[in-house]
């Protein structure tokens, strides 16, 4: 169950099922990893509020297992999850809030690299990736996933096949999961990227609209008002033309 990436003697990545609803309790596994992403402005409409309360929910699914703020590390990428998380009273191992705003697969990659090296050592038992989907320009809905360790339920769906391997699969999981986890990584920051532009774009569309409208609605009350007071100033001077 366990694939050596680095060298034949060091286990990098359990290959396990863990579904997100069944977190161990902290006595069965110790630390987590939570990696967070947000946005580091407002005026993005719901975008920060849909991931901060995704967070408070993951905080209490670990608190009824037994964590505390001190076992939980947590990586934020946005101020605004960033704030969150102190507000909660946790302590961030990283603030990378300019990650948010420039997604750079070096960077990313650095950061998989520092996970992956927590989970092997074994300060931490499980990372989690809470980050906002960009599934169509209207819809962002968040994602809360493993990271580490791999799941691998997505796998039982498919028809095994007897696949030819050159060199053994041992090798070829030790060059390509690296990669994998890497790759996996800048994905999810771009995604999150992209999902935050997104409801930008319908948080301003939406402004602009209202703004239209509160605009259309104080020009029709100044018109009436000006008619009125044309309509007042002709009746006086009508009044005094008869006296």
């Amino acid at each position: 169950d366990e694939l050596g990436l680095g060298s034949p003697e060091t286990p990098l990545v359990t290959l396990q099922d863990i579904h997100l609803d069944d977190y161990p309790s902290k006595e069965e596994a110790g630390r987590i990893a939570l990696v967070l992403f947000s946005s580091n402005s407002s005026l993005c409409g719901a975008f920060n509020v849909n991931v901060i309360k995704e967070f408070q929910q993951t905080m209490s699914v670990l608190a009824e297992r037994g964590y505390t703020a001190s076992d939980i590390d947590v990586y934020a990428i946005g101020r605004k999850i960033a704030d969150a998380a102190v507000k909660a009273g946790l302590k961030l191992e990283a603030d990378l809030s300019e990650m948010a705003d420039k997604p750079v697969y070096e960077d990313a990659s650095e950061l998989a690299s520092v996970l992956v090296d927590s989970y092997i050592s074994g300060e931490v038992s499980q990372v989690v990736l809470i980050y906002s989907h960009f599934a169509s320009a209207a819809s962002q809905p968040v994602i809360r996933e493993n990271y580490l360790p791999l799941a691998l339920h997505d796998l039982d769906k498919a028809d095994p096949i007897d696949y030819i391997l050159e060199p053994d699969p041992l090798a070829l999981a030790r060059e390509l999961l690296p990669m994998v986890l890497r790759l996996k990584m800048y994905t999810v920051l771009l995604d999150a990227n992209a999902a935050e532009h997104a409801a930008r774009t319908i948080a301003m569309q939406i402004a602009s609209d209202n703004a239209q409208n509160l605009i259309a609605e104080l020009t029709l009350a100044y018109n009436k008002g000006r008619q009125q007071e044309i309509t007042a100033e002709i009746l006086d001077l009508v009044g005094g033309t008869m006296a």
